[in-house]
């Protein structure tokens, strides 16, 4: 499940999760061009995974067509593992996901991730924009991973056949933010990532929940957890701070309901939120999950969170404004690993 050249951080492999952010005054062609530079530095600092999540609707996310970016990404690597952090399931046919992974996977062999969620990834004017009708939703969403599997298995119960895909070895992940795919990933022996970047009051359970009630399976013989973590990472605290002031507007905006690009950062963010709304934002981001600071105040806060957490992984996310910010923050975090 690991790349030959990556490094890692108390001995474990960081990956990264690239929300391929469309800055304020910046279109998605410029996104892209970004998401590969970023990559490919990534990619020689040894990192393990990059991954590239649905988002529907939203102005300030380019990623909605993610089987598609992720071909692009691999295409412009070498080593990492490039995958869906995570492909929102219910949206989409699962034929159609063995299809397009199957394609990936017969291009870019032993290197595609397919991560699935169960949420839309957007609202509920958006879910019907792509199903064109919401009969099928997160409840469907075991029987849709049953499916899956069967269209990937060497020999499907299903007439219909997925070409490519039947046959192929691709690591399917389950991705979550509360107890329902802790479970189903234990009770199916799968690989589960747990989306504690945006619920850490869930995280421990949820890992636990995990790991009481895995069932070994022709996939994994015990558990395998990798939590997500936000890291903006400078070389002061003072200017990590800083560039954080991003990260903070686009949970504030969302919380007020505004879909808006990714915004520069700014010098006194008090300014802009009413302190039921700071209390609201850094609820999401808690410090234990949302690091920001130095070199030191960084390498000291993800071996806390992975010494709480007995992570496998860690998937790390850095919504940074300036391009040379966030691969510098990604560089920081790469000199940390062995």
């Amino acid at each position: 499940m690991t790349s030959a050249n990556i490094k890692k951080f108390n001995n474990i492999p960081l990956s990264v999760l690239d929300l391929a952010p469309i800055t304020e005054g910046s279109t998605a062609s410029q996104s892209f061009k970004e998401s590969v530079e970023l990559a490919q530095h990534a990619d020689k600092w040894g990192f393990n995974r990059y991954w590239l999540a649905e988002h529907h609707n939203m102005p300030g996310i380019a990623s909605s067509a993610t089987s598609v970016l992720i071909g692009h990404i691999a295409g412009k690597t070498n080593h990492m593992r490039i995958g869906s952090g995570g492909v929102m399931l219910p949206n989409h046919a699962t034929l159609v996901i063995a299809e397009q992974f199957g394609t990936l996977e017969s291009l870019y062999p032993g290197r595609i991730d397919l991560g699935l969620g169960r949420a839309p990834g957007s609202d509920q004017a958006t879910a019907y924009a792509l199903r064109r009708t919401l009969n099928a939703g997160p409840n469907d969403f075991p029987m849709q991973v049953n499916e899956l599997q069967d269209y990937f298995s060497e020999e499907p119960v299903s007439r219909v056949k997925s070409v490519p895909g039947q046959g192929l070895d691709i690591p399917i992940w389950l991705l979550g933010s509360s107890d329902f795919s802790a479970r189903l990933a234990a009770q199916k022996g799968l690989y589960f990532s747990f989306a504690s970047h945006f619920a850490p009051a869930y995280t421990i359970p949820a890992l636990q929940l995990y790991r009481d009630n895995f069932q070994p399976s022709e996939t994994l013989e015990k558990p395998y957890a990798m939590v997500g973590v936000n890291v903006i990472a400078a070389e002061t605290d003072e200017k990590a701070q800083y560039l954080a002031s991003s990260h903070r507007m686009q949970f504030l905006n969302m919380r007020r309901g505004e879909q808006t690009k990714l915004q520069p950062p700014i010098d006194n963010i008090d300014e802009v939120w009413s302190p039921m709304e700071k209390a609201a934002v850094e609820e999401s981001l808690d410090p234990r999950t949302t690091i920001v600071g130095s070199p030191e105040t960084v390498k000291k806060g993800l071996a806390a969170f992975q010494e709480a957490t007995q992570a496998d992984e860690m998937i790390i996310s850095s919504q940074i404004y300036h391009l040379e910010d966030r691969i510098r923050s990604y560089e920081i975090i790469s000199e940390l690993m062995d």
